[in-house]
């Protein structure tokens, strides 16, 4: 069972805390299993949470056999790194542990040194001091989260889950990442980035929007060859209005979005069916296998076969 160490700092916030011990914690494998075992780490037994006083079961020793260590945000991120923390998580990132941080818990994993050399982001009011606190840390405030592969780091509190179930999908697949995204009352994958909540001058979510609707008809018509002026034409407006509506309220263009949600379906009936890659290609809406195989390699990083190969065994 994949083991899971959350380290509580002190100062900790209470939010960035529960996210991954709540999303880990009831996460089920098809047939039932759970499939992360879950611990809370600290260097003290007794944590200042604010609004409480955190004991932690485990000492930093905890850190030592996880598979995953997750670093939540602290009130003062700029605070100094405890030498004990710092050298256990230096240590765990040497054998290879994966490291996640929510928030500003991007500033203690940066504190490391860890971080230096790689994309990272962080909470948008937050990333100007990540960058200058950390110049050799390269920082993107309009991602909800960045995967460098052992360490990945995500934006303000909410995109925490994002990122958590998509660690999920990365280690079970997307069957199950969606069944833990649906406990959360989460979408697996929310489009764009922090870019649609910054300086807006109305609410940017498509839920309960003008594009909901049209959002719905995409998911329902994804194997149909849609061009840009198809999509606009059901929304009955003109395609540059269009794309203004779909970046400000997404944060991405409405064929981009359109790409991503059929890479979604594709990869579902990847691990649930045992239709072949061309078919799968042909019922997502690319118009070739060619072009079907280059865009999820684009998307997802890996082949279509090799997707398979990897959460069909995962799932069996």
């Amino acid at each position: 069972m994949h083991r899971v160490a959350v380290l509580a700092l002190d100062q900790v916030i209470p939010f960035d805390l529960s996210t991954p011990i709540e999303v880990f914690s009831r996460t089920r494998l098809p047939d039932g299993r759970p499939g992360y075992r879950v611990r809370v780490c600290a260097e003290r037994e007794a944590i200042d949470a604010g609004a409480f006083t955190l004991r932690a079961p485990w000492g930093l020793e905890g850190l030592e056999d996880a598979d995953t260590i997750i670093v939540p945000g602290v009130d003062e991120p700029t605070a100094p790194l405890p030498t004990p923390v710092r050298d256990a998580l230096r240590s765990a990132a040497a054998d290879g542990t994966r490291m996640a941080s929510i928030c500003v818990g991007a500033f203690p994993l940066a504190a490391t040194g860890l971080l230096d050399g790689l994309r990272v982001t962080t909470h948008w009011r937050a990333a100007p001091l990540l960058a200058a606190t950390y110049p050799d840390v390269d920082v993107d405030a309009d991602v909800l989260y960045v995967d460098n592969g052992q360490f990945l780091t995500s934006a303000g509190a909410a995109a925490g889950m994002d990122l958590c179930l998509h660690m999920i999908r990365r280690d079970y697949g997307s069957a199950v990442a969606a069944d833990a995204a649906r406990l959360s009352v989460m979408p697996l994958e929310r489009e764009g980035g922090q870019a649609q909540f910054i300086v807006h001058d109305h609410d940017p979510t498509p839920q309960g929007s003008e594009l909901e609707a049209l959002l719905t008809w995409l998911r329902e018509n994804l194997s149909r060859e849609l061009t840009l002026a198809d999509i606009a034409e059901q929304a009955r407006t003109s395609t540059r209005t269009l794309i203004r509506r779909f970046r400000d309220q997404t944060g991405t263009t409405p064929l981009q979005w359109l790409h991503r949600a059929r890479i979604r379906q594709a990869q579902h009936l990847l691990e649930t069916t045992e239709h072949s890659v061309e078919r799968i290609g042909g019922q997502v809406g690319f118009g070739s296998p060619t072009t079907f195989r280059d865009r999820f390699k684009r998307t997802t990083g890996v082949s279509p076969q090799s997707y398979r190969r990897t959460f069909r065994s995962v799932r069996d």
